[in-house]
Order: structure tokens, then C-alpha cells, then sequence
């Protein structure tokens, strides 16, 4: 039996969530497929109505700090911004290809491949101010880690510079997002949830 991750709603939790592009492959590498993202990003955190405090778009994988959403749930959140990412960047599908003929193509075969995101993602509650900046510096420095920057503040595709530069790309953080009235009211009245029914399998993440 495969141990199953719960996630936890309801506690007024920030989500520090993490999502892999299929078999880790580099489907994010381009500046123009990052962009779309962000712009998503932008459009599906107005719909949804939540505080996005963090985030960086990586070549194979994203994070983000949000806040659970006035509308719906973060795993509501991320179905639909998977979605629509995979459906911008993929356009027509094709034939599938296997992994072996998918690893010769020298640009990443969006097209070809058997879909854009892995099925899962980690969600991880950050509970405190401690840990929602030790979250913060890891996503903000993780471009440098991986060689993709020599600074933060190179990295275009992440929220560093809006909290350190000031400056703005396709979709700025909101940290003075409130809450509804209403979902303060439910966070009250049931301090604990739990969804099993968008439980997945817990996964290591090397990120």
C-alpha cells in the first residue's frame, strides 16, 4: 500500500508547493515558455482569489508559496494552472514518443511528449514567519544553485525582485492579499481539514 500525503487545509497555513514537468525534463527551458507560466500564474491567482508571497520558475520544475484561495483549494489551484500552462505551451498533440527517442530531440519535444507536468505535486504547510522565509531564500537562490545565475536578482523568472529590486515582471506577489470574510468564518469553525480525496503518494523532490 502506497503511503498517502494528506493535505492539509483549513489552519491558515501558507503552501509551499512543488511541481516536476514529466520524467524532469527540461520543458520550461525556454524564456517565452516561462513567461506564459507567469502570465497563467498571474491570471489564475486572480481567479482564484489567494496570496502568492513566493515563487521561481525553474527549467523542469516550479515553486510557490501561496495562501490557501477564497475560491477553492490549493489543489483546485494547481489543477487548473497545470492545465492551462500544459495547454498554452503544448498546443495540437501528437504521436507520443518513447523516453528513449524523446531524450535525442535537442529542444524540449513539448508536442511529443506524453503530457507537460508530473500527475503529483508536494505540498508542504509553512506554518511560521521562520520558515516562510527560509522558503523564500530557497526558491530565490535556487537559480544560483543550479548554475542559472550568478545573483538572485539575475533570475528573472522568480519573485527576488519585487521583494529586493523593486522591480516587477509578468506577475508581481500580492503579500497584502486578505482573506474573505467568509473563509475566516470556516477557518474558525473547522480549525482542521483534511482532502483525501486529492491525496497522492508522498515523493522525494530533489529541487
Amino acid at each position: 500500500m502506497k503511503h498517502r500525503l494528506e493535505r492539509r487545509y483549513g489552519l491558515g497555513h501558507l503552501h509551499f508547493i512543488t511541481c516536476g514537468c514529466y520524467r524532469r525534463m527540461p520543458l520550461l527551458s525556454t524564456e517565452r515558455a516561462r513567461n506564459v507560466f507567469l502570465k497563467i500564474l498571474a491570471e489564475v491567482r486572480n481567479r482564484y482569489d489567494f496570496a502568492l508571497l513566493g515563487y521561481v520558475v525553474m527549467l523542469d520544475h516550479i515553486h510557490l508559496l501561496i495562501s490557501e484561495p477564497n475560491i477553492g483549494t490549493p489543489t483546485t489551484v494547481m489543477q487548473v494552472l497545470k492545465q492551462r500552462v500544459s495547454r498554452a505551451l503544448r498546443g495540437r498533440r501528437r504521436k507520443s514518443l518513447s523516453v528513449a527517442q524523446l531524450r535525442l530531440w535537442s529542444d524540449p519535444p513539448l508536442r511529443y511528449a506524453p503530457r507537460f507536468w508530473q500527475r503529483r505535486f508536494y505540498d508542504f504547510n509553512v506554518w511560521s514567519f521562520k520558515k516562510k522565509n527560509e522558503k523564500l531564500n530557497y526558491m530565490h537562490f535556487n537559480p544560483v544553485k543550479r548554475g542559472l545565475a550568478k545573483s538572485p536578482k539575475d533570475w528573472l523568472w522568480s519573485s527576488y525582485g519585487f521583494y529586493w529590486g523593486g522591480r516587477a515582471n509578468l506577475c508581481p506577489p500580492n503579500p497584502d492579499w486578505k482573506p474573505s470574510r467568509k473563509e475566516q468564518k470556516e477557518r474558525k469553525a473547522a480549525p482542521f481539514r483534511k482532502s483525501r480525496k486529492s491525496a497522492h503518494p508522498q515523493i522525494s523532490f530533489v529541487a
